[in-house]
């Protein structure tokens, strides 16, 4: 049989601030957190936005030496499950070790220790180079490092699918607790590439933003979209079966409830133009849930302000929800800037609080209106909306789609 499956901690380190409760603020407050890049001197680009990470005392979760051996991925990763661990009131009630587990997605991993590896193997030679140098740059380390710190002794590891990595990482774990093999799982996705390599590389592949007034960068669905703006961060959600959360007296704070993924199999980096393949991820997550398209109340689009994705994503949502859909629609990225690989994860923890305050996240910024993106868009302010189930999208580069479904809770 089947075990039900709920949220019970969140955590999340984003643009909009260092902890969930700065994350779903600026949501409702409509802030942008996307401003000049400052990580490195952007002279010769001609990207010159980015939604980074502002600062904030790390040490107030890790020594000095343990961040200075971390890539700031895998940093931002552990920083937020231990939100959430503390969020979900966890510690010391775990149960048994090996039915606690840990997925963690990243498009990109440990591009930053990457960069400074390369320039010290060149001007300094490869003996100088850190042997901390290889864990700081894999992917799983990330979740890795996460399980360590949580002594989670169950399925530890690492998705990789692009800018669906962190919706895939919770959607895999809901699974694994849903089918009986763990009881808990730390799920979500972390993300630090506004490097000069990561900006420079999707720069000359034209998918990045190059105007300089941040409110009118990240602009989903908008006629005048023109390209991504990166964004850094992580977030992690704790789930947990139903079960194991009611025995300890867990907070609840939403029930997950499907899953589902597909692959476009057409190209390296555009999405299928029709759409079809999305639909078919949306169409599988709705099945999952053994529910109907008219049960969706919202949905948080990819929404990734190119022109390509939110035309694609349109039709996709057409094809599940019909042609004349009502179904309210917003993309958090217009706040966020795009996470990449985290991207999914933070939207997760977006879809959990608008559940629990019933409030739609607005696509702040949007301005005019596409004919090609003739969605119910929710524009530049939040929206009231009674809300009980809501669906969160993430499609990646290799054609990965990948959507999840979320209940609102309510004590049965």
């Amino acid at each position: 049989m089947n075990q039900r499956v709920v949220i019970t901690g969140l955590g999340a380190v984003s643009p909009l601030g260092s902890t969930v409760n700065d994350l779903w603020d600026g949501i409702k407050t409509a802030q942008c957190g996307i401003g000049p890049i400052k990580a490195f001197d952007t002279t010769d680009y001609k990207t010159k936005l980015a939604a980074e990470v502002k600062p904030f005392d790390m040490e107030a979760y890790f020594s000095a030496r343990e961040l200075k051996f971390n890539d700031r991925f895998t940093q931002f990763a552990r920083i937020a499950a231990k939100q959430a661990i503390a969020d979900s009131c966890l510690e010391g009630q775990v149960g048994d070790p090996t039915k606690y587990g840990v997925i963690i997605g990243s498009g990109i991993g440990g591009l930053a220790s990457l960069e400074s590896a390369v320039t010290n193997l060149k001007e300094r030679g490869p003996s100088r180079i850190s042997p901390f140098f290889i864990p700081m740059t894999l992917i799983n380390l990330a979740a890795g490092q996460v399980a360590i710190d949580a002594k989670a002794q169950g399925h530890c590891s690492a998705v990789v699918t692009a800018c669906a990595a962190g919706t895939n990482a919770i959607g895999e774990a809901f699974h694994k607790i849903r089918s009986g093999q763990q009881d808990i799982m730390l799920a979500g996705g972390s993300e630090a590439a506004i490097t000069p390599l990561g900006i420079a590389g999707f720069m000359v592949m034209r998918a990045l933003h190059e105007g300089s007034d941040p409110l009118r960068a990240s602009i989903p669905f908008d006629a005048q979209r023109s390209g991504f703006v990166m964004g850094e961060g992580a977030a992690v959600v704790v789930l947990e079966s139903l079960e194991h959360a009611l025995a300890r007296k867990a907070p609840i704070l939403a029930e997950m409830v499907g899953y589902g993924t597909s692959c476009d199999a057409n190209h390296i980096t555009a999405p299928l133009e029709d759409g079809a393949m999305g639909a078919h991820a949306m169409a599988l997550a709705i099945a999952d849930a053994g529910l109907t398209p008219n049960d969706i109340d919202y949905i948080n689009a990819h929404g990734t302000s190119t022109p390509l994705n939110d035309k694609t994503e349109t039709l996709a949502v057409k094809k599940v929800f019909g042609s004349t859909t009502k179904v309210p629609v917003s993309s958090t990225k217009s706040s966020t800037g795009h996470l990449l690989g985290a991207s999914g994860a933070v939207e997760a923890v977006i879809c959990v609080k608008a559940l629990q305050e019933g409030l739609i996240p607005a696509t702040i910024g949007y301005a005019e209106s596409d004919p090609l993106c003739d969605l119910d868009i929710v524009p530049t302010t939040p929206r009231k909306a009674d809300l009980k189930v809501v669906m969160s999208n993430s499609l990646g580069f290799g054609g990965h789609n990948a959507s999840i479904v979320l209940r609102k809770w309510e004590v049965q």
